[in-house]
């Protein structure tokens, strides 16, 4: 009964909703997006926020220049539902579909931490300078998008801060309990399976409002980010964490410290101080919630949203010479 609740009550995205929607969409003939592509791409042109539109397009799709695609990249037509990482397909075909089956692409589903030999679409890449490869488009987003109502003000919550996620595998949430699991302002739980996490660290899954009661919480990077920084960005609560060398559609890398955030060292040496500043002051707590909740509206405005990706798309097609 418990996780029959959690299922229902737990503040994430449905999949049941976004595996209906998204079924149905396959019933759907291509060419009838191929014929609307046009209309959508011409909306830039009169669009009042034309500037800030493009600057996202250049900051997802960094191809600067002309280049040729590889003869074995594979073309749209190509692409298909496949048994596993269907999310990836059905996110990434919401933007595809609009183009013609013929043209090529790259395409690397899953938490990708490195760079692609050639230009191809990525849910994430690497927070580094020769990053261009990578062209972000918002995948995976029923779990990595997901924003919340917080009703609880910061004064109201525990002085404290919380984390749960799983553990196996990810140095710094390892390197977390290890250093701070019995310390007093730290609610800390592994909800994985693994068997050779400690016994003493694994504990049941919580809410996202469950979380809500205290006034931090740790936004440590998994296999590529962190993701649940959104929703607690959208919160009344404050995201913990180092510095990110990932990042998504969410421009992880455009987030600044101690302004969207609350910056801790890698080593998280200095986790009980930063949080004991921010309790103490927390004139400046409050600030850094404004500030996290202007940049998280920015991505409310679905059909602006789908226009960067048709945009990030059709550079992505024009800089590789296929139209």
């Amino acid at each position: 009964m418990k996780s029959l609740s959690y299922l229902f009550k737990s503040g994430k995205n449905p999949k049941y909703l976004y595996y209906g929607v998204n079924m149905f969409r396959q019933f759907i003939p291509s060419f009838f997006y191929r014929f609307r592509r046009n209309h959508y791409l011409k909306k830039i042109e009169s669009h009042p926020e034309k500037e800030y539109i493009m600057a996202r397009v250049n900051y997802y799709n960094k191809l600067d220049s002309q280049i040729k695609l590889p003869s074995h990249a594979p073309t749209l037509e190509s692409h298909k539902l496949p048994k596993k990482l269907k999310v990836y397909f059905f996110d990434s075909y919401e933007i595809t579909r609009y183009f013609p089956k013929s043209f090529k692409w790259g395409y690397m589903p899953g938490d990708v931490i490195t760079v692609p030999d050639y230009p191809s679409v990525v849910k994430s890449r690497p927070l580094t300078d020769e990053n261009k490869n990578s062209v972000v488009l918002k995948l995976e987003k029923n779990r990595h998008f997901t924003f919340i109502d917080d009703n609880k003000s910061f004064g109201e919550k525990m002085n404290k801060v919380i984390f749960r996620g799983k553990i196996w595998g990810k140095p710094i949430r390892n390197l977390l309990m290890e250093l701070y699991f019995d310390h007093p302002m730290c609610d800390l739980g592994d909800v994985g399976r693994h068997p050779d996490i400690p016994q003493k660290w694994k504990t049941g899954k919580m809410t996202l409002y469950q979380h809500l009661d205290y006034k931090f919480i740790l936004s440590l990077e998994g296999n590529d980010v962190a993701s649940n920084l959104k929703w607690v960005m959208s919160s009344n609560s404050i995201a913990v964490m180092p510095q990110p060398t990932c990042e998504t559609w969410f421009m992880e890398g455009t987030l600044i410290p101690n302004y969207h955030y609350i910056e801790v060292k890698e080593d998280l040496s200095d986790l009980e101080e930063r949080l004991q500043y921010y309790i103490d002051h927390e004139d400046e707590a409050l600030e850094i919630i404004r500030h996290a909740h202007e940049y998280v509206e920015k991505f409310w405005d679905d059909d602006r949203e789908h226009l960067i990706q048709m945009l990030v798309m059709n550079k992505f097609f024009t800089k590789t010479g296929q139209q």
